[in-house]
This record gives structure tokens, C-alpha cells and sequence, in this order.
């Protein structure tokens, strides 16, 4: 075979294992001009930002540079290379070797050797985390201002794009989880802009396999009108959004609550809403805690905690949402709290999740007494949604 088919031999090995994640590293050797300063060039698969690329190291004299490609354009860089400015080629995989001669000549050999690289393939493409949310066509995320007019993700939206994300597994893992029905619906309580709202009804429409209706609800009616024009706009049948407070928006039978960054007893009310209708699940992102702090006067040692006021601040967030978990619990539901964005992002990244395994008659009584004595240690008169509770 010529030079450019044994080289074009090669990059089809290369792409192959790049693909089927087989691939170790490749090196360029033996320069066609011998007072060139270039003297190798190594390449190895790297992953960077959540995608697979291939690293260039280009070895000089006196330094190394390092360029990163995509597949498409790597190939091309390492055709132009074996063309230019090099005879040979080792391409190592973790089921091969391939090595490609050349001289002066012109006279080419590409040679297949048993694999001799005890380097394990630095990654795998199924093990990249494939994101929920895709960019390519997203109609709701343009118009939301997430994504420019050709699919991109904006600049300074890339942490958004990643929140968004985030959030979508989040909530997927907690669903999957409850025994929800055919027909579900779910109350997304003070939507805002939508972004998290049209997320999630967008991968569940995609993957979850059971029929759903969503409602979005918003008290700005301008948000409310722009939201609803998106769904049309997206496709999004089953997806309205309605004018409304937490507390005296109409809905029917709820088997999803959400309420994100609800601030301070506005997250009280909408758990009120999720334990009375009985909810298969009832997920919070709690925002302020002013109403327990108001009354923490504790007795005890722990005023040397509470005199502090950002260490009074922090326990007050701790305690809200300790006896918001316990109520759930006590309600017949399994509770978790734990970190829903990273604190780089907001300090405010808690979130408590609430599937229901039971429906108890009545709360349960030794629950409610560990939270009295919980209120009692730091002086606590009541809890906001405990007295919801009772009415």
C-alpha cells in the first residue's frame, strides 16, 4: 500500500478504538527533516468539562505544548503531521498494536502487533455522565435565555445549564423511588421563570414511561403569561402555569409537590399542602428561616452558640428544617435532607425530599415528642407548619 493509505489505515484503527474506548496513546516519531525543532508528538484520550478529547503533546527542543482536539479535528491534525513532519507512528491500544514505517522513499508499512501497552484505557465513553438536559434544539432553554440562537449554551448560563441538570437527576431519583400512578400530576409551587419547571417535564415526557399533567405556579403574571407561551411553543401539552400563591391556588389531587427556595413559612405552607393531599412526594428547597429564629432562647449551654449571630443564623436553618424532616416522618413519610446546589453557588443548597410509605391514621405520637423536646432545649414555642398542622 502507498504512504497515504497505510496512514489513513491508521487513523481508521484509531478512530475505531477511540470509539469502541480501547484507545491508549499514539506517538509520532522519526522527523522527515532532522534539524526540525519538533522532535515527537504524543497524544492520549483526556476528558475535560465532561467531554472526551484528545490531548497533543508537541515536544520541542527546549519545551512542550499541549493542544487539545476533537476527534474530527484530531485526525486531521495527525494526517497533516504523518504527511509533514514524521515517517513513523505507534498506536497503542488495550487489544492492539499498530505501528507505521515509512522512509525517504516513499515505501510505507503498517504492521499489527499483539497488544504490548499494559496502560489501561483512560476512560470509557459510557462511564461520561450524559446529561438529562441536551442543548440541540431545546426550544424552552432559548427562549428562557440559557442557550443562543444556534444551540449553545451561553457563557455566562453554564452554570445554570449545570444547576438545571443537577436538579432534573435529583428529582428523577426521588420519583423512581415512589409508586406513582398512571395520570400523576405534579404542582411545581412558585416556578418563577420556568427554567427547573420545563426541565423536568421535559425529561420525564422523554423517559419516565407513565402520562403526567404539571402545573407550574407563579404569583407574577407576567412570568405566568410567558411561561404558558413557551409550553405552546416547546409542544408541552400537559403543562400549564397559573397566576397564584402556595397557600390559595386551587389544585386538584397532587401526587408531586415541589416548592424551591419558598422563603422562610412559605415552605411550611406548601409541605402543609403535600401532607393534606396526601402526596406520593414532596420535595423543598427551604429559603430564609426567620420564624424560628425569632424565638431561640435557649437555657442551656447552647447560648454560647446562639449568642453568635451568624452561628444563631446557621442553627436556626438546622433546626427549622430537623423539625420539618421529623413532622414528614411523623406523617408517614421517608425523609431525606441533603445538599441540592453547591454552596459556591448559594449558601441556601438544602433540600428535603419526602416519599410517603404510609398513611397512618394520625401522626405519629413518639415523633412528635422528640420534636417537643427538641423546641424545649432551645426554647422554641412552636414550629410554623407543626400549627398548620393542627388545624
Amino acid at each position: 500500500m502507498s504512504a497515504n493509505e497505510n496512514i489513513k489505515g491508521l487513523l481508521s484503527y484509531l478512530t475505531e478504538s477511540y470509539n469502541n474506548s480501547t484507545f491508549v496513546k499514539l506517538t509520532l516519531s522519526n522527523k522527515r527533516n532532522k534539524i526540525a525543532d519538533l522532535n515527537n508528538v504524543f497524544v492520549k484520550p483526556v476528558i475535560l468539562k465532561n467531554h472526551a478529547v484528545l490531548s497533543f503533546v508537541y515536544r520541542h527542543q527546549t519545551k512542550d505544548v499541549t493542544k487539545n482536539y476533537a476527534l474530527a479535528e484530531a485526525l486531521e491534525q495527525i494526517s497533516d503531521l504523518l504527511t509533514l513532519q514524521f515517517f513513523n507512528a505507534d498506536l497503542f491500544t488495550s487489544t492492539s498494536d499498530y505501528i507505521l514505517l515509512s522512509n525517504k522513499k516513499g515505501k510505507s508499512t503498517l504492521l499489527k502487533k499483539p497488544a504490548s501497552s499494559s496502560e489501561l484505557p483512560l476512560f470509557r465513553h459510557d462511564k461520561i455522565k450524559k446529561r438529562l438536559i441536551v442543548a440541540d434544539n431545546n426550544i424552552y432553554l432559548r427562549e428562557l435565555g440559557i442557550l443562543t440562537s444556534d444551540w449553545k449554551v451561553k457563557a455566562d448560563m453554564q452554570d445554570k445549564f449545570k444547576q438545571i441538570n443537577h436538579y432534573v437527576e435529583l428529582v428523577d431519583e426521588v420519583l423512581k423511588s415512589a409508586t406513582l400512578p398512571d395520570g400523576f400530576t405534579i404542582a411545581d409551587m412558585g416556578s418563577g421563570k420556568g427554567y427547573l419547571t420545563f426541565s423536568l417535564y421535559d425529561h420525564l415526557k422523554k423517559s419516565f414511561g407513565k402520562s403526567f399533567e404539571m402545573t407550574g405556579i407563579e404569583l407574577r403574571p407576567a412570568l405566568t403569561e410567558t411561561c404558558n407561551r413557551i409550553a405552546k411553543q416547546a409542544g408541552f401539552k400537559t403543562l400549564r402555569f397559573e397566576t397564584g400563591s402556595i397557600v390559595e391556588t386551587k389544585l386538584p389531587a397532587v401526587n408531586v409537590l415541589i416548592a424551591l427556595h419558598a422563603c422562610d413559612t412559605a415552605t411550611d405552607e406548601a409541605l402543609y399542602r403535600g401532607i393534606r393531599a396526601g402526596s406520593e412526594v414532596i420535595m423543598v428547597a427551604p429559603c430564609c428561616h426567620k420564624q424560628i429564629r425569632k424565638q431561640i432562647n435557649p437555657e442551656n449551654s447552647l447560648k454560647e452558640i446562639t449568642r453568635f449571630g451568624i452561628l444563631e443564623e446557621r442553627q436556626a436553618e438546622m433546626l427549622t428544617d430537623a423539625i420539618r424532616a421529623l413532622l414528614l416522618e411523623a406523617y408517614g413519610y421517608k425523609t431525606r435532607v441533603f445538599e441540592f446546589i453547591a454552596t459556591e453557588h448559594t449558601p441556601k443548597n438544602v433540600m428535603i425530599s419526602a416519599v410517603k410509605k404510609s398513611n397512618p391514621t394520625g401522626p405519629d405520637q413518639k415523633i412528635l415528642k422528640r420534636i417537643e423536646a427538641l423546641k424545649a432545649m432551645f426554647g422554641i414555642e412552636f414550629h410554623y407548619l407543626e400549627t398548620l398542622l393542627k388545624t
